[in-house]
């Protein structure tokens, strides 16, 4: 494969976007910087000279179709995913080139394993959504505890964020999302997912992350995008997410700043764990990772992922979470420059007296 293929970027100006760019740019890709305001690619272009700009809108699918001309990939870090996801997805496929994105969004993501799967697969093409820390992430943790194991009774995906500043699409998408879902809480329990009424706070209650985060106070369900990537490949019954209260009081307060960057990549200080725990019967596993801002790790994920696709390096075609079409241990491993995950742990779960 040619270091120097081209592979677009849907709202490359944003703050995902920004990361995206930069991590296909350091792996050899060449970006091509898409989206609809016309002044902020050409004030990206200008700090990335020789990178191709062009304008295009997700309302408009001529502009995607000459946005995507000789492109060998397209990634998508354009929020809300409710409005973008489907509008680029069908240029990809117009296109006949896969389809990755960052989205965090619950119903964006199973759009698209609803609308899209049949067509997908019949084309040839890969499209992984959620290729990112929520969703991505999560998912290629809970397979690399399942193993072996072809069945499971039930997952646990713990974020320990010790704060979360969240972006303005952060915030966007969640309006939408809450709108979508008109109220109701969701969870994946009994094998489906499913939106209900509740009153009151979210359930809290201790989660002892490794050292050096410690026990921290949690919310359950506090549902975030494993609960359509994981199902989405795995037989798990029960599919539970969990969120540390200091962060997700952060990402609800309205006066919580954005990011700020701290280093020379651009990241800021947010550190995270992610400890996953599957059990089957008596059994139980867990593996546990911890790295530095969710917002860019999820471009070595997507950029990866790209790469994996373009190499032939798949397990399958059409739509796929990322534990299904990628092997799930390898893939860590190639983000050991961005990413710790601990070696896969087993043990017995205790009884009770």
């Amino acid at each position: 494969m040619s270091t120097k293929q081209t592979v677009a970027v849907f709202g490359a100006y944003g703050h995902t976007g920004r990361f995206v760019v930069a991590e296909l740019r350091a792996q050899g890709f060449v970006p091509v910087l898409l989206g609809r305001d016309a002044g902020r690619l050409q004030a990206m272009a200008r700090a990335h000279p020789g990178l191709a700009h062009r304008v295009a809108s997700a309302d408009d699918p001529a502009s995607l179709d000459r946005a995507l001309q000789g492109v060998a990939a397209v990634v998508n870090c354009a929020g809300p995913f409710a409005s973008t996801a489907a509008p680029v997805i069908e240029a990809a496929l117009r296109s006949g080139i896969p389809y990755v994105d960052v989205a965090a969004e619950i119903e964006a993501n199973l759009d698209t394993f609803t609308h899209f799967a049949e067509r997908a697969k019949a084309a040839g093409v890969a499209v992984v959504p959620a290729m990112a820390f929520f969703g991505g992430l999560g998912d290629l943790l809970v397979t690399t505890a399942m193993g072996d194991w072809t069945t499971a009774d039930e997952a646990h995906v713990a974020y320990g964020l010790n704060s979360w500043h969240p972006t303005a699409g952060t915030r966007v998408s969640g309006t939408v999302s809450r709108e979508r879902r008109d109220g109701r809480r969701v969870r994946y329990t009994g094998g489906r997912l499913e939106y209900y009424a509740a009153e009151g706070d979210l359930p809290t209650l201790e989660w002892d992350f490794p050292s050096p985060m410690g026990p921290r106070p949690v919310f359950g369900e506090f549902t975030m995008a494993d609960v359509v990537t994981v199902p989405s490949h795995l037989s798990i019954p029960e599919v539970r997410t969990y969120m540390t209260t200091a962060a997700a009081q952060d990402l609800a307060a309205a006066d919580t700043p954005a990011p700020a960057a701290v280093d020379e990549l651009g990241r800021s200080a947010q550190t995270f764990t992610v400890d996953v725990v599957v059990r089957s019967g008596d059994m139980r596993r867990r593996v546990v990772a911890v790295g530095q801002d969710i917002y860019a790790i999820s471009a070595p994920l997507a950029v990866e992922a790209v790469r994996r696709i373009l190499e032939g390096r798949t397990r399958t075609s059409g739509v796929a979470s990322a534990g299904e079409i990628f092997d799930a241990p390898d893939f860590l491993d190639a983000l050991s420059a961005h990413l710790a995950v601990a070696p896969r742990q087993e043990s017995r779960v205790p009884q009770l007296a």
